[in-house]
């Protein structure tokens, strides 16, 4: 809004080469909803034009530049203020002067590197936008346009099984595995449990993937997490040399490529969470990190370069090596109602 309320005297447009026929992905908001935004891959062009439209006919539009630029940039919520800058880039359209009709420039930046997937999150965003400034003396006009970017990998070249024996000292024992430790995110994880020592009576069993948020460093880091999914798989209590499948089908959950260190700001990495409950609503739980991917669906006709490079997925822990590890006991009973097949209550 402009002085004297006359409102803003020019109104900004930004038109992408190929919009009508450019996919398009769904990109949650802060306040959890969803829009969709134009999707783009790292090393793909951005070209279109700006539009300037006058709202006054015979009005002059003095102006002391007009520039598009194009951003990517990480906000932390508790920092606010300072908007952390991976990617940017400038294109002067215009220099200083007067309009006095519309006008439309043309624009493009070519093949732009963008390292990194957009993010929503409990405490951070990061996306990607072009920014349209026509700057003024008093009051700068503003148009911004955000854009999905979307990682792509290739299939992991070492993609071993988890396999490990978890127990309580001559109470319980049991051994799981997961069919792999890298899935691409409409994948199915497939695994089983093998009770091999049970003295306890066990009421029932569950399996949830958990999504954890870490932002800051250092004696200011901030852990969230969040339930994505959470099934029953057991219910009753097992006997010695019982086994019980699992299986777990990402495809429809809002999931993303796990983050690791992301510009040195935040970290997305994603866990699958095993509880047992006895009948005196004790709670023994092991967590065990895996690596989430996204797979490309189908070549991409609309890149004006070659391929964009693919990353290949990489694991922080010895996830393809046999381990013997104690279960977790949360010491005092917890209270929960019963389990549905999905809830999204945090553990």
């Amino acid at each position: 809004m402009s002085f004297f309320g006359f409102g803003q005297s020019a109104e900004l447009d930004i038109i992408l080469d190929g919009a009508a026929t450019r996919r398009t992905a769904e990109v949650k908001t802060e306040d959890g909803k969803k829009e969709r935004l134009y999707l783009f891959f790292d090393g793909e062009t951005l070209s279109g034009k700006v539009n300037i439209t006058l709202k006054r006919p015979g009005y002059k539009l003095e102006h002391q530049g007009i520039k598009i630029e194009f951003l990517g940039q990480i906000e932390l919520y508790y920092d606010r203020g300072n908007h952390h800058e991976f990617t940017s880039l400038v294109k002067e359209l215009a220099r200083p002067g007067e309009l006095h009709h519309n006008t439309s420039y043309d624009f493009e930046f070519n093949q732009v590197e963008k390292p990194y997937e957009v993010y929503t999150g409990t405490n951070v965003k990061l996306r990607y936008f072009l920014r349209v400034t026509v700057v003024r003396r008093l009051t700068d006009l503003v148009k911004e346009l955000d854009i999905a970017v979307h990682t792509l990998s290739s299939y992991p070249e070492m993609n071993s099984s988890i396999k490990m024996e978890v127990g309580i000292e001559d109470s319980l024992h049991i051994e799981f595995e997961y069919n792999k430790s890298k899935y691409h995110l409409k994948d199915v994880i497939v695994g089983k449990i093998y009770f091999l020592l049970v003295r306890i009576k066990i009421r029932h069993m569950e399996i949830a993937i958990i999504r954890r948020e870490t932002t800051g460093s250092g004696p200011n880091v901030f852990n969230e997490n969040e339930t994505i999914a959470k099934y029953e798989i057991m219910d009753g209590s097992p006997v010695r040399g019982e086994s019980i499948p699992i299986r777990v089908f990402l495809a429809g959950y809002d999931l993303t490529p796990t983050m690791r260190d992301i510009n040195k700001k935040f970290s997305v990495r994603y866990y699958l969470n095993l509880v047992l409950v006895d009948e005196e609503e004790r709670r023994y739980f092991k967590q065990q990190e895996i690596t989430l991917w996204r797979k490309g669906d189908r070549i991409r006709k609309s890149l004006q370069m070659a391929p964009a490079p693919v990353t290949t997925p990489t694991s922080n822990g010895d996830n393809d090596q046999q381990q013997v590890q104690a279960f977790e006991k949360v010491p005092s009973p917890v209270s929960e109602e019963p389990v549905s097949a999905v809830e999204t209550e945090d553990p």
